[in-house]
């Protein structure tokens, strides 16, 4: 299995999309990275996640969000989620 993930970070509220087939590692190497866009904004919570068969439908899935250049699609996105 392989997750689309959003990232909030508790620092600035700023939000990460990204690809993985491990959540909770994926999370930590964000939160322990020491270089990279989101070792400046961390702590990070995972927010959203969609889970997917294959790694290129989650790579699909991740540059449809990427793409929408939006933080209100992207909020709309975890406020659906979270019913």
């Amino acid at each position: 299995m392989f997750y689309v993930y959003i990232l909030q970070s508790l620092q600035d509220s700023s939000f990460y999309v990204g690809y993985s087939h491990d959540l909770d590692s994926r999370l930590s190497k964000h939160n322990n990275s020491n270089k990279g866009y989101t070792s400046s904004k961390k702590p990070w919570k995972i927010v959203y996640s969609e889970c997917f068969e294959s790694k290129t439908e989650a790579i699909k899935r991740e540059k449809i969000i990427k793409s929408q250049k939006s933080k209100k699609f992207i909020q709309n996105l975890i406020d659906i989620s979270a019913g």
